[in-house]
């Protein structure tokens, strides 16, 4: 890299001054406050990297920071100075809610006060997270008796009352309209009907312009910092960016929590829908459109909604079609999981052209209903209508428009032709025996979604940090890398920054000698017979599972042979048992918790709160869903091995993060015991072995 090109992309020496000043602000004010070296580092390349010091064009890095380094004020020290002074935004997406929760609530009301920045910052949502207030006064009975209240499920009259009591604590300033404040629950078939949407809540017309939504739109435009999700954050890149967020250009990304991004990427690329029910609802839409030529008086209404009713019945007969076709082919479904798969995603060919016709039907059924929502519109700022007539049918075109948009991502992904030289997409149809008559759930899903994040975001951002505690898998950095559609010298810089934690001397790792593999019958109940001595005399701890089905068997076969109350996983609420497992501990009283793969992320269980973890079984995950089971084949089509390529690496990072449940801070200490003979007894098991921390190992022979 030439010298001029690093000169010209410095960081400031203003921001060099800022961060120190701040970095000593924040050491004096903050209780037991310990000086990393890892943390000061991270600070620095943050900074460095989104100032183009190293790659004016990529200004990209990827931050493994291990617990207890504090990665959350290394990249708001690192990254708000520099924004503030370039005039960029910076947007902080996270996974977790609880992660959102203690950026706002926590770390960034601390880093305002400490250096005395002048920033603002917020919590940035989805529109469906905001009551429309339209749809409230419809459904509430509050539009006119005129007015039809278009419920998808009948409500019952004590949900007509609570939306008639949400209206009144909205116009008397007891709620914000925005859902988490909400001080009840509210059923989510309820607040579906009555929360925003982007077709139905529209800033030019005038009784939405302070709906709760925009107000909070209007909120956010002064922010210097926002913190969103990842579903939020990949909403907007898939509208092309810069219609729910700011512009991509003008924003610095930090991607906490990265290792869940392909995977949330992948679940926001795909499509399904039913047959029989789209069918279904699309007739119900033809029967609305003459009511739709009796409101608007244009005689442009005509048109649109004459085209759009022909072109209704292709689509419907389409589906019948295909109806038909799962139908007599019946040995699709004959398997446990009650699914066709097609291999490689190539389609039948009669599939194929059914496909094709249904992508170009609901495109145009699409485009015609598009321009009806535009006539309506028209119609009401024009004053040819009223808002009370307008309201209800704007409601109805927004909802039929959104599960319009559905069906035409699906059928066009089920009739894209696949490229000899990319991954196929994973197609596939379950038969839906639980409805009468029989329906059928069709699906479609990228396998890999590289291409989809460089297209929208790594090309387009002024700047990304993504980090993790846990990223690389077999202490490399290539499967996230690969997941993400990086390439090895595209610019992007790399930094593993090791934990504080003095691994070796406060944390065992024991693996026993077992006689069974896990794939072989017995193996449930050696665990049976292993477990009781494992917990004997351990004051707090926490037994992961594979699988509920054998947590079960473990669980029915102890409860009586354990003296010590059982916390099961499933039988109480994650928080009653974590709340119950902190109080036996309080009290001094030996606690266990049985749970599965899901404690193994997340759960914060400090000193004294656990002290044993023991894993039943390597994280292995089974290729069962349509998903996995393509890409495996992908891979396998082009040489690989998916075993050793996706399964392993994908294993090595789960278990480094289910062990991470033992040390969360400093001063933690315990035992980590897996029970899963493979570590020593295949390949493989080595690489796993070494992509732990440098925990002391007991090995048993």
């Amino acid at each position: 890299m030439s010298q001029t090109k690093q000169t010209n992309h410095q960081v400031p020496d203003k921001v060099k001054t800022q961060i120190r000043s701040i970095y000593q602000k924040i050491a004096g004010g903050m209780q037991q406050f310990n000086r990393r070296k890892e943390q000061n580092y991270m600070v620095a390349e943050v900074t460095k990297v989104l100032a183009g010091e190293y790659d004016s064009q990529r200004r990209m890095m990827v931050v493994e920071a291990g617990t207890g380094i504090g990665k959350s004020l290394a990249y708001l020290l690192g990254a708000i100075p520099l924004a503030l002074a370039k005039g960029k935004q910076l947007c902080i997406a996270t996974a977790t809610v609880a992660l959102q929760e203690q950026l706002v609530k926590k770390e960034l009301p601390f880093f305002l006060a400490q250096s005395e920045l002048d920033f603002k910052f917020g919590l940035v949502k989805g529109r469906q997270r905001y009551v429309c207030l339209s749809k409230l006064e419809l459904f509430a009975g509050e539009a006119g008796d005129s007015q039809q209240a278009l419920w998808q499920t009948k409500p019952d009259e004590a949900h007509i009352k609570l939306l008639k009591k949400l209206l009144t604590d909205y116009h008397h300033g007891r709620w914000d309209g925005d859902r988490d404040s909400l001080p009840q629950t509210i059923p989510d078939p309820i607040w579906n009907q009555i929360s925003s949407d982007k077709h139905s809540c529209q800033k030019n017309v005038a009784d939405h312009r302070y709906c709760p939504f925009h107000k909070a739109r209007d909120d956010m435009d002064s922010w210097d910092v926002l913190v969103v999700n990842h579903s939020l954050l990949l909403a907007d890149l898939s509208l092309g960016g810069g219609v729910i967020l700011p512009d991509p250009e003008n924003m610095y990304f930090v991607i906490d929590e990265a290792h869940h991004l392909p995977q949330v990427t992948r679940d926001f690329s795909s499509a399904s829908a039913t047959l029989r029910a789209s069918a279904d609802w699309l007739q119900r839409l033809d029967k609305s459109m003459t009511k739709i030529q009796a409101l608007v008086p244009s005689e442009q209404a005509i048109k649109p909604c004459q085209s759009l009713m022909d072109e209704l019945g292709t689509t419907v007969n389409e589906l019948k079609l295909v109806a038909e076709l799962c139908q007599a082919n019946g040995q699709w479904f004959e398997n446990s999981e009650d699914r066709v798969r097609f291999e490689h995603g190539q389609l039948p060919t009669v599939l194929k052209q059914h496909a094709s016709d249904l992508a170009d039907s609901s495109k145009t059924n699409l485009k015609h209903l598009n321009r009806i929502q535009t006539l309506v519109n028209e119609a009401l700022k024009d004053g040819d209508i009223t808002t009370a007539q307008a309201e209800p049918v704007l409601i109805e075109l927004g909802n039929y428009i959104q599960r319009l948009e559905n069906l035409q991502q699906l059928w066009k992904m089920m009739a894209l032709e696949l490229s000899p030289k990319a991954p196929p997409l994973a197609r596939w149809i379950a038969l839906r025996a639980d409805t009468q008559p029989q329906d059928y759930l069709v699906s479609a899903s990228p396998i890999e979604v590289g291409d989809i994040l460089e297209h929208q975001l790594w090309s387009k951002a002024a700047g990304v940090i993504l980090c993790s505690a846990t990223l690389r898998a077999l202490n490399q950095f290539d499967h996230f890398r690969h997941q993400i559609g990086l390439t090895a010298n595209d610019g992007t810089r790399y930094l593993a920054l090791q934990s504080p934690f003095d691994f070796e001397n406060n944390a065992t790792l024991y693996l026993p000698k077992m006689r069974f593999d896990p794939s072989q019958d017995a193996f449930t109940q050696e665990l049976i017979e292993k477990l009781p001595q494992l917990l004997e005399d351990e004051p707090a701890s926490l037994v992961l599972f594979s699988s509920y089905w054998q947590m079960n068997q473990v669980v029915d076969a102890l409860k009586h042979k354990i003296k010590i109350p059982l916390l099961v996983q499933g039988d109480l609420s994650p928080s009653a048992l974590l709340s119950q497992h902190k109080q036996r501990c309080d009290a001094h009283k030996p606690s266990i918790i049985f749970g599965t793969a899901s404690l193994s992320e997340g759960l914060d269980l400090p000193g004294d709160y656990l002290t044993n973890l023991i894993i039943t079984k390597l994280p292995f995950a089974v290729p069962t869903s349509p998903v996995e089971e393509a890409h495996a084949e992908f891979v396998k089509a082009r040489g690989g091995n998916p075993f050793m390529q996706l399964t392993v690496p994908d294993a090595s990072r789960k278990l480094i993060q289910s062990c991470g449940r033992l040390l969360r801070k400093e001063q933690d200490y315990g035992r980590i015991t897996i029970l899963d003979k493979r570590l020593v007894t295949r390949r493989y098991g080595s690489a796993l072995l070494d992509g732990l921390p440098g925990y002391r190992r007991v090995i048993e022979s």
